[in-house]
């Protein structure tokens, strides 16, 4: 008994944060309110003393009651992410495929170079003054003297 009482109370802690959003953030609960009352339209439409066929062939064919099971789904996803807390990257994941592909481009094998002097050409004006003199004599041996 003692070890369903702790999964219990496991199940509970582990339940607590999304409770407490839930609780206080007020976009989740506009959300779960919309949702609620589009699902409380298409059950007001349905209700009626229809069978289940003539209910299945209403919602196959009527647009308004797909638009609010449409509605209604959403919003309850919607809410869901907000409880769970998942943030939205699109921002970030756009960011990452632009530098990717620049990145590409500029240190492509075949049109690297090429584009790598055209930049440097448009950018600093293309004179000779910014050149790159590199492998100089780096021992490790500390300052020069």
């Amino acid at each position: 008994m003692a070890k369903t009482k702790d999964r219990l109370f496991d199940a509970t802690g582990s339940a607590r944060p999304y409770v407490e959003r839930a609780l206080t953030d007020d976009e989740v609960r506009d959300n779960v309110k919309n949702a609620f009352a589009a699902a409380r339209d298409v059950y007001n439409e349905l209700v009626g003393g229809r069978g289940a066929i003539a209910l299945g062939t209403r919602v196959a064919t009527d647009k308004d009651l797909q638009d609010n099971l449409r509605t209604a789904v959403e919003e309850l996803r919607s809410a869901a992410e907000r409880i769970q807390g998942k943030d939205d990257h699109k921002g970030r994941n756009s960011t990452l495929l632009i530098a990717g592909i620049a990145l590409g481009i500029l240190f492509n094998p075949m049109t690297g170079a090429a584009t790598r002097s055209w930049l440097k050409e448009r950018v600093l004006g293309g004179g000779d003054e910014f050149t790159y003199e590199g492998g100089g004599n780096n021992t490790g041996g500390g300052a020069a003297a």
